[in-house]
């Protein structure tokens, strides 16, 4: 996957200066787009952990209405991500339509022993935890 040429990075809406100044610490591509009235992040070029067959992914996160303070949910990657041994990461069959490509979406949210504290949690926490699912499937 080649990352998007900088010079054409879509910013279709701001996000929070927080959130952005995040996002320029990863060192990642990133878009803001919209598609069919729903705003998404685009991130390129994330690494994954060695046990998936693919090195690196794109990764999609809706932008909740009324974000922040309101929870950001799921996330979506491209290509859609399986384990080594074959196995489809578990609740990973959501899909979405960006830029004309299916996005796996993986059903993880927020719980009582994890909750989104609106003041606390950003964008940035999210993605951490976010990466903590790529982490935990490969233990499954």
């Amino acid at each position: 996957m080649a990352p998007p040429d900088p010079k054409s990075l879509r910013r279709q809406f701001r996000l929070p200066a927080e959130d952005e100044t995040f996002l320029n610490t990863l060192g990642l591509p990133w878009e803001t787009v919209t598609v069919a009235n729903q705003p998404w992040l685009l991130v390129y070029g994330e690494k994954l952990p060695a046990g998936y067959n693919v090195a690196e992914v794109d990764v999609a996160i809706l932008i909740a209405p009324g974000y922040p303070p309101n929870k950001l949910d799921m996330a979506y990657f491209f290509p859609p991500l399986m384990r080594a041994n074959g196995r489809a990461p578990i609740k990973s069959d959501s899909r979405a339509t960006i830029d004309g490509k299916a996005w796996q979406g993986w059903s993880r949210h927020r719980t009582d022993d994890n909750p989104w504290i609106p003041g606390e949690d950003s964008l940035g926490s999210h993605y951490f935890y976010m990466r903590t699912w790529l982490t935990g499937e490969l233990k499954r």
